[in-house]
């Protein structure tokens, strides 16, 4: 008999993955949507002296069921650690709210002080920041080292209660002389943009403290970059800054070269994919130059970096000693910069630490129509800053469009043309957000479609996922702006008898990361609104019917590249089969 309950016993840690005070039921699929579903969890929880840590991830949780596990939760007084992302999958967004409640108050009620707080991949939006606001401001969260929200679509809106949140948890810790000192700051994919980044930055700055930061691809501009460059100055124990793909610029570039300065112990620096530019690329180097002795890597691919801006990183980074990589891949370096860096790197014996140059895109063709660009750019914002300090750059731009089309505006620099090219298409093509689009008025679609070549596979695909990006769910009068514009893109291309809608869709697979090319096109991120467009495109009478089990073959498929994606990718793989069944 003891023999059967040792057997029993190491069944039962084998099940849950128990180690270290954690009880674990990540990756099992489990879909709990009420109290009686949750009732093996319940009992695991509740038996479970000094119950530290509860993983969750990769299951779906309802209301009920979270309230029943909340129950159970109220006694642990030495819980530690919340592993709850991707816990929601196929749960209306109105369902999250109420369920993170009733968890965040079983903590507070056990006494529980948490170290990790990781809720990323739930696609929750600014209501989901409201579910944990009172749980951020609590005691419980005074010692929170750990804070993991990447891609649950706060928005502005979320980002602003979620720093409102930690500047009260940090002002009410400080009283109580135990000030909240997050140390892993992770956010990246939702969409923050200028005015939640700088929200945030003042937590950032109030705290000083952290060592990691974890920001990408959240439309932050200059402004917001700016801000959080000021913020990371005060956290000198930093040693990881990833803000890839945002937009710089030579602004922000140069004011995240000055914060650098401050950072002595910083290790890894990823600005790729943010548009430094020169200018801003020779300001990073000067700054590595003057300091940072334990450098491990430096990322600044996809920057519009020239050859002699390259070259300066390079004669900035030749000594240090702790280097593992430097990526420059993908700049304006030409094939003659290329070979300099190349030599430069094994002069020093660092070859083997540069990456890949093999998307380098040539040497700048068009460099004083676009120094006229960014002088424009420059000088309009200038004078808004003037006016009032707080605009965000993408409200600049707007309230120049609006001048424009109002006044002729003569005594404004202009850029030569060779076709009518609005310049409020091409900047929401350039750097997509919802407002630029639903500025562009009731006839976007029509203006879209003269920006587009639509004989072109390529770049009506492109111009499809930069349009799908800003798809909001939540929002109808965004989806419906993202929706229209699409079907009239695509229902012109795929009428148009020159357009191979079969290389469309090979190349949008490609885009999207589910196959590579052999003309190394680099894929975008992925987002919920790539599918979520998607799924209705496939459903119109314009898409060929022959290319939805291509689509399906694909999204079926396990791809990290659409991990993040949960509901979106369930609802389109869905329709894909519905759509398949009935043709």
């Amino acid at each position: 008999m003891a023999t059967d309950i040792v057997a029993e016993l190491a069944d039962s840690l084998a099940r849950t993955g128990v180690e270290d005070g954690e009880l674990s039921y990540k990756g099992q699929g489990r879909k709990l949507d009420d109290a009686q579903s949750a009732e093996e969890i319940v009992k695991d929880i509740e038996e479970f002296e000094g119950l530290q840590a509860l993983r969750m991830e990769g299951n779906t949780v309802g209301v009920e069921a979270a309230q029943a596990i909340a129950k159970a939760l109220e006694t642990k007084s030495d819980f530690k650690r919340c592993y709850w992302s991707d816990m929601f999958t196929g749960r209306l967004r109105a369902e999250i709210p109420p369920a993170l409640n009733s968890l965040g108050d079983a903590l507070m009620l056990a006494g529980a002080r948490l170290t990790v707080l990781d809720l990323s991949d739930n696609a929750f939006g600014p209501d989901g920041v409201k579910g944990i606001e009172k749980l951020l401001k609590s005691t419980a969260c005074f010692t929170l080292q750990e804070l993991r929200l990447n891609n649950c679509g706060m928005g502005i809106g979320g980002g602003k209660i979620l720093a409102a949140s930690l500047i009260q948890c940090h002002k009410q810790s400080s009283e109580k002389n135990e000030p909240l000192s997050l140390k892993v700051f992770v956010a990246g994919r939702n969409r923050l943009e200028n005015d939640g980044a700088t929200a945030l930055a003042q937590a950032f700055q109030l705290m000083g403290s952290l060592e990691e930061v974890h920001m990408p691809q959240n439309g932050i501009n200059h402004p917001g970059v700016t801000a959080l460059a000021s913020a990371m100055q005060h956290n000198p124990r930093l040693r990881i800054l990833n803000l890839n793909d945002n937009t710089f610029t030579e602004k922000g570039a140069v004011a995240m070269a000055q914060a650098l300065k401050h950072l002595h112990g910083i290790q890894v620096i990823n600005f790729g994919d943010c548009l430094v530019r020169p200018e801003g690329a020779k300001a990073i180097a000067e700054s590595v130059s003057e300091g940072l002795p334990i450098l491990k890597e430096l990322n600044l691919s996809y920057g519009e970096i020239t050859a002699d801006a390259a070259l300066a990183v390079v004669e900035a980074v030749k000594n240090k000693d702790q280097l593992e990589k430097l990526d420059l891949n993908g700049n304006y370096l030409g094939e003659d910069g290329c070979k300099a860096v190349k030599d430069c790197m094994e002069g020093v014996n660092m070859i083997s630490l540069l990456g890949s140059l093999s998307d380098d895109e040539g040497e700048p063709e068009d460099d004083e129509d676009e120094d006229e660009e960014d002088n424009d750019e420059d000088d309009e914002e200038d004078d808004d800053d003037d006016d009032e300090d707080d605009v965000d750059e993408e409200e600049i731009e707007e309230e120049e469009e609006e001048e424009e089309n109002s006044s002729s505006n003569n005594n404004k620099p202009s850029t030569p043309v060779s076709a009518p090219r609005p310049p409020d298409v091409s900047s929401f093509l350039s750097f997509p957000s919802p407002d630029k689009l639903l500025k562009l008025g009731a006839k976007r679609a029509l203006l879209v479609q003269q920006q587009v070549d639509v004989t072109d596979a390529r770049k009506t695909a492109e111009a499809f996922l930069k349009i799908a990006s800003v798809y909001k769910e939540e929002n109808d009068d965004v989806k419906n702006a993202v929706l229209d514009t699409i079907d009239a893109l695509l229902s012109n291309a795929f009428s148009t008898p020159s357009f191979q809608g079969y290389s469309f869709v090979s190349i949008l697979l490609v885009l999207l990361g589910l196959i590579k090319s052999e003309d190394k096109i680099k894929p975008v991120v992925v987002v919920p609104g790539h599918l979520h467009a998607l799924e209705h495109v496939v459903r119109q009478d314009y898409f060929p019917k022959e290319n939805v089990a291509v689509l399906e073959a694909f999204m079926s498929r396990s791809n990290k590249s659409l991990e993040s994606c949960g509901n979106a990718r369930i609802g389109l793989q869905s329709t894909l089969q519905r759509v398949r069944s009935q043709s």
